[in-house]
């Protein structure tokens, strides 16, 4: 079989697109964002290029952490609207040819959830659906909690409950208490609830917090081992003052995913239809991130999420910090494995505010260029930046939590704000009085209609990479190399035989550069190739030559070349 006759699934060079429901498109005016809002705008999607859209939590919520802390796994928030706008979603986006994908969120639930209100009582069946302790007594007889683990919310992770006399273990907000997956009726529960939406037509579940789902162990006497103190803050309060040995990372977090995936397969050998997709979030050291794709008798998940981009490539990165970035993926993931490329999400400050707004095509462009699949947060398309949110109009409890002194360094909320549709009242997101979230200030020129009537923008260039890797075989199934030419500059070649070579050269540095590929990166490449596409200030317009020897780069210049 020759590599051009490789036929790939539908997955494996898709083009994700992560939407954050709350801040989409808000169709009833109340100014939050809603399922029928999603609907309307699932053409924008479909031009754009997206193959599957990725919807951050819509089940029922108290909304403590924006959908995080699920009361009922089976049914929608009405703030969001119901089942049967939900169906109907599902139905327009078959129609258009996308595909939905759902966040499931398995680590934990909401304490309104009845789940957690039987366990309470302690009503039969649900005694230890979440985890229970007693805790300890001190020197002085007082009461205190089973070990010191923190919260990602900052403070013990570990809340008494009067009623039933123990305390719960909650990784987040003190409202998510975690689920307890060494009950086997909890495991089959979960596995329920994969099935609810799979029956719905959804296309496959990206995994929230897939490295918590289980913890230490208590020893004989009920009693939870301490983590060690880190070394890297002071701050007592703070999750990262511990290490998270006994937290995070254990092993049968993994065969939870494995059996994750068994239940889609199952699902698809009996119902037929396309691969439904698990992408896992999993911020964690890579010999831990590569054991979720499976092992050489058991299938993980397709794409464990590569977040190197963003945990290795941060303000004021060179292009050596991108190639150790890639490095880091591409020479650990197993052989098999589909590689995925993800800038920016719902939990991070926006790629363009991270990476500076100049470079916002030249990450669009990294991202589509390298193999595999790529995820664009809502926004990352139009170069949106993050929002300005006050401490009095802060929401999210990463930040609400903490204090007016700190809040910026914690809050989630500035990469949140509206989605950016026209320069219209609320950047045509609502046509309420008030947002749930301030608008980014940059709205009136930073948004899709004015991109769209531009003669170049961020979008458009979007719109051209995504068309490109769907028509190149190159881009689908080719070989590659890549190499920081120097502090600013990053090369990638992408070629395959009988195809198109395609070179990205991108200059991530303060200055301007002028470099020789030929010399410095790959004596076969062709002396010149022509621009197919520029960043949105460059000068070089698609379809002119550029010599290899000499190819001259201003600050934030990014282009696609080729050899036709």
């Amino acid at each position: 079989m020759t590599t051009s006759e490789v036929t790939q699934d539908w997955w494996q060079s898709a083009q994700f697109y992560q939407i954050y429901p709350r801040s989409f498109m808000d169709s009833d005016g109340d100014g939050i964002g809603d399922l029928k809002g999603i609907d309307s705008k699932l053409q924008y999607l479909k031009d754009i290029g997206v193959t599957a859209a990725w919807l951050s939590p819509i089940y029922t919520s108290p909304m403590v952490d924006f959908g995080y802390d699920i009361s009922n796994f089976f049914d929608i928030q009405p703030e969001y609207g119901t089942l049967e706008d939900f169906k109907q979603l599902i139905a327009k986006a078959k129609e258009l040819g996308l595909k939905i994908i759902l966040d499931f969120v398995p680590n934990h639930s909401s304490t309104e959830n009845e789940w957690f209100k039987k366990s309470v009582n302690r009503e039969r069946g649900y005694e230890d659906y979440y985890v229970w302790s007693d805790g300890k007594v001190d020197e002085n007889g007082q009461r205190q909690p089973p070990s010191n683990w923190l919260s990602g919310f900052r403070g013990s992770a570990w809340q008494w409950n009067d009623q039933r006399q123990q305390y719960y273990l909650h990784q987040f907000a003190v409202q998510q208490a975690d689920l307890n997956y060494r009950n086997p009726d909890v495991v089959d529960q979960m596995k329920r609830v994969l099935r609810y939406w799979l029956d719905m037509g959804v296309d496959g579940f990206r995994i929230d917090a897939a490295t918590l789902l289980f913890e230490a162990q208590p020893d004989e006497n009920g009693i939870y081992p301490d983590e060690e103190v880190s070394g890297l803050t002071d701050d007592k309060e703070d999750r990262n003052y511990l290490k998270m040995e006994k937290v995070d990372l254990q092993p049968e977090s993994i065969d939870m995913i494995y059996q994750w995936r068994q239940v889609m397969d199952d699902y698809q050998r009996i119902h037929g239809g396309e691969t439904r997709v698990l992408l896992i979030e999993t911020y964690a050291p890579m010999w831990y991130t590569m054991q979720m794709y499976g092992n050489s008798t058991t299938k993980g998940a397709e794409l464990p999420f590569n977040f190197n981009l963003i945990t290795e490539v941060d303000t004021g990165f060179t292009a050596g910090d991108v190639q150790k970035a890639v490095d880091d993926w591409l020479t650990k993931m197993p052989a098999g494995g589909t590689a995925n490329w993800v800038i920016g999400n719902h939990d991070r400050r926006r790629a363009a505010s991270r990476y500076g707004l100049r470079n916002t095509d030249a990450m669009n462009m990294l991202v589509m260029m390298l193999p595999g699949a790529s995820v664009t947060y809502q926004g990352e398309e139009l170069g949106m930046t993050d929002g300005v949110i006050s401490w009095e109009d802060t929401v999210d409890p990463a930040a609400c939590n903490s204090n007016p002194e700190i809040f910026e360094n914690l809050t989630r909320d500035p990469c949140r704000t509206p989605f950016q549709w026209s320069s219209a009242k609320n950047a045509g997101f609502s046509e309420g009085n008030k947002t749930w979230l301030p608008l980014a200030g940059d709205y009136k020129t930073v948004n899709v209609e004015m991109e769209l009537a531009a003669d170049k923008s961020h979008l458009k260039i979007y719109k051209d990479l995504v068309q490109l890797r769907r028509a190149s075989k190159t881009l689908q199934q080719g070989a590659y190399k890549y190499k920081a030419l120097n502090d600013g500059v990053f090369a990638l070649k992408r070629y395959l035989a009988g195809e198109e070579t395609l070179l990205f050269v991108a200059n991530f540095g303060e200055g301007s550069y002028s470099v020789n590929a030929l010399e410095n990166f790959d004596t076969t490449l062709p002396s010149s190739m022509n621009v197919k596409i520029s960043s949105l200030d460059s000068k070089k317009y698609a379809g002119i030559p550029v010599n290899l020897d000499q190819i001259a780069l201003e600050a934030g210049e990014a282009l696609v070349l080729g050899t036709k």
